[in-house]
């Protein structure tokens, strides 16, 4: 098949477009390279646009006969999207839009959504199903829910057979520990704590050490890129089935802030400074996955759930690449 991946040169875009590839699919990367790294997706064949670019999008989609869309070129980072609103709204929604616009032009009626758990907000339970109440409180978790709405319409007027992944927390290098997490300014926790392992900040910090589980630190569910991008070919395959999908991409379990610092210590077989510090506003004590739905409909089972791999490859990588990408 025929994939156009939009965002294709940034972490979870180009481990998508390596596996289509390897699967025997042709992907084409549309990016602009405001975020993405062209080092990550050499070899491929690449588009350079926006995706405000109407024009250019329904002249490649016709051009390359594009036979699906996987979308994922949103802005990321949740205190930027507090910052500046409405650039995360023009990106996020407003260009989303417009894709989608050119893909009813162009007849492409297939389209997997990169959406996150953000959608869920502060939920009042976990784990998290995809019937949780949609409850935003950041404007980057609203544009995503925007846009699953904006999706849903669209497929229910008959013009769209999409799936809308919730991603919780995407970790790990792919591509046999080939393309990883280069983002600029970083923000993940992982690659976080592996600058502080080598030394390339002065320490990391634990944001809170009083919340109400086992080692007092927030909770997270983190999963392998490898694993997230295998649901993805799942979920476009079940669109030959249906018109609307809608699925939680997790392991169902967390790791807690100080695991994953000690995991990265074991891994590296170095020390770091943690320093202790107060709450942040909005950080919920765990957030988990219940990704039953997926496994059931989808056939789709985490193969790396384990912290120590996730956290194996995402060593590797930046041992490898001590200062990212080299592009």
């Amino acid at each position: 098949m025929r994939i156009l991946v939009c965002g294709g040169a940034g972490y979870i875009g180009s481990n998508m477009t390596a596996m289509l590839a390897a699967r025997g699919h042709e992907p084409v990367v549309f990016d602009n390279f405001s975020k993405g790294h062209r080092a990550a997706v050499r070899g491929m064949e690449v588009v350079e646009g926006d995706l405000a670019d109407h024009e250019l999008l329904v002249t490649t989609l016709r051009s390359r006969d594009i036979e699906a869309v996987m979308h994922f070129a949103a802005y990321i980072e949740v205190g930027e999207s507090v910052q500046e609103p409405l650039q995360y709204y023009r990106n996020n929604v407003a260009n989303t839009q417009n894709l989608l616009s050119a893909l009813e032009a162009a007849g492409v009626q297939k389209f997997v959504f990169s959406s996150s758990a953000a959608v869920y907000g502060m939920p009042r339970r976990v784990p998290i199903t995809e019937d949780t109440t949609k409850e935003p409180i950041n404007p980057y978790g609203q544009t995503k829910l925007d846009v699953e709405h904006m999706c849903h319409y669209q497929s229910a007027a008959g013009r769209l057979h999409f799936a809308a992944l919730r991603y919780f927390n995407a970790c790990g290098a792919g591509n046999h520990g080939a393309l990883g997490e280069d983002h600029r300014p970083e923000s993940h926790l992982i690659p976080l704590i592996i600058q502080a392992a080598r030394g390339k900040r002065a320490d990391i910090r634990i944001y809170g050490t009083d919340y109400p589980t086992p080692d007092g630190t927030c909770i997270r569910d983190y999963i392998h890129i490898d694993d997230l991008c295998r649901a993805h070919l799942l979920a476009l395959n079940k669109l030959d089935e249906r018109a609307e999908l809608v699925y939680n991409l997790g392991n169902g379990q967390g790791y807690s802030v100080r695991q994953v610092i000690e995991m990265v210590k074991r891994v590296s077989g170095r020390d770091f400074k943690v320093v202790e510090a107060d709450r942040r506003p909005g950080d919920p004590p765990v957030l988990t996955s219940d990704a039953t739905k997926a496994r059931t409909e989808l056939g789709w089972r985490p193969e790396k759930p384990g912290l120590e791999e996730m956290v194996t490859t995402a060593w590797k990588w930046h041992t490898e690449h001590p200062d990212g990408y080299s592009d």
